[in-house]
């Protein structure tokens, strides 16, 4: 599996990436994570409608809660249907639980802690914790990267408003 090194930091210490690497107008690679039922669930069953994929290293943390929360609520403001997938390493339990917690209705939760297939799929899998780099992918209904946003420091959160300009021009 390739890796690729000096691309991203956590806590401003370089991380390596496991994967290849996705870019704007790949075929969008399928891959399988669990839901919060612990139900396996393929990228592919998705097909059809804009799906916005956040990758985040766990929602137990600050920054990946503030992140989900705010796509949860600015999802709502667009005049067509998107489908959110937040996929983290975190088991499905804690996600269940963030997600009660949170009162989050449209993002929804997966877990890739089982194989990482999302993290090698996407090129986002961090070698040295086994976690998942903060990105954000905008695939289209016809499964066509449209929007790629890897955010350099894992610990920052992403520019909210260029992934949803990206998706206005979608519409």
């Amino acid at each position: 599996m390739r890796e690729r090194s000096g691309i991203i930091t956590m806590g401003g210490n370089p991380v390596t990436l496991v994967g290849n690497e996705v870019k704007v107008g790949d075929a969008a690679p399928d891959f399988e994570v669990v839901d919060t039922n612990l139900n396996p669930v393929k990228f592919s069953s998705f097909r059809g409608k804009v799906r916005v994929i956040l990758s985040v290293p766990s929602l137990d943390t600050p920054v990946c809660d503030l992140e989900a929360q705010r796509f949860d609520s600015e999802i709502e403001s667009l005049p067509f249907d998107v489908e959110v997938l937040t996929i983290s390493m975190d088991l499905p339990f804690a996600q269940k639980r963030w997600c009660g917690a949170r009162g989050v209705k449209k993002v929804k939760t997966f877990s890739d802690h089982r194989d990482a297939s999302f993290g090698r799929a996407y090129g986002v899998l961090i070698k040295e914790v086994r976690l998942l780099a903060r990105a954000i992918f905008i695939v289209d209904g016809e499964s066509r990267v449209r929007y790629v946003q890897l955010v350099e420091e894992v610990t920052h959160e992403p520019d909210y408003e260029s992934v949803l300009n990206a998706l206005k021009e979608l519409q």
